[in-house]
């Protein structure tokens, strides 16, 4: 019973961060790019919350990474005023969010951990590992080729360059899929004996050596 009331206060402070979101946002074409994937994920999380519930650490996650991308949404990644201010404070050379937010998309390896332990032979050792690190990866692969397709098809100019968030760094997809793996290890190493515990305690799934 209190899982599901906080699972609703989730949800809660995700609509309320959505709302902010959409009211005034730099630009409607751009918002609606950088959303789109936090909409969809949450429509589905929430359409399978009955015959598929996730761990609580899981949906935990997901309301961050949705919350991330609402507010880079609303001001573009490249124009986050938290991160201006570090730009500014510090004389670093761009806006930071966008390198931010793909760090944080690398927690998204615990969601994809547990779809596996509960929908596939892999329990637990290295090939677990392995496969979701190679699913993490392939996900912040995935999304940057969706920006070069978007700046391709899209109208030239300022939407297509704030939607790719690259600010003149020509390895800004190579460093943001580097952050999405490192992000994706450290998620791995401090979480997994917590979502183990979840897992069990929650759910019911013991998670042990394949």
């Amino acid at each position: 019973m209190k899982r599901n009331i906080f699972h609703l206060l989730l949800l809660l402070l995700v609509i309320t961060v959505f709302i902010w979101s959409v009211i005034k946002p730099a630009g409607y074409l751009i918002w609606t790019m950088e959303v789109l994937p936090a909409i969809v994920t949450i429509i589905i999380v929430l359409a399978l919350y009955n015959k598929f519930r996730l761990t609580t650490l899981s949906y935990f996650i997901i309301a961050i990474l949705s919350i991330t991308m609402f507010i880079g949404g609303h001001y573009t990644y490249s124009e986050v005023p938290l991160f201006n201010w570090l730009k500014e404070s510090f004389d670093l050379n761009r806006n930071h969010y966008d390198r931010f937010g793909h760090f944080l998309k690398g927690m998204y390896v615990i969601v994809i951990r547990e779809i596996f332990i509960r929908k596939s032979p892999l329990k637990k050792g290295s090939w677990l590992i392995s496969v979701v690190l190679s699913f993490s990866l392939a996900i912040g692969a995935l999304y940057e080729i969706i920006e070069w397709l978007g700046s391709k098809i899209g109208e030239s100019g300022k939407t297509t360059e704030e939607f790719l968030g690259a600010q003149g760094d020509i390895w800004d997809a190579q460093w943001d899929m580097a952050l999405t793996f490192v992000g994706s290890i450290l998620s791995l190493f401090l979480l997994s004996k917590l979502h183990n515990r979840l897992l069990k305690k929650q759910l019911g799934v013991k998670v042990t050596k394949e």
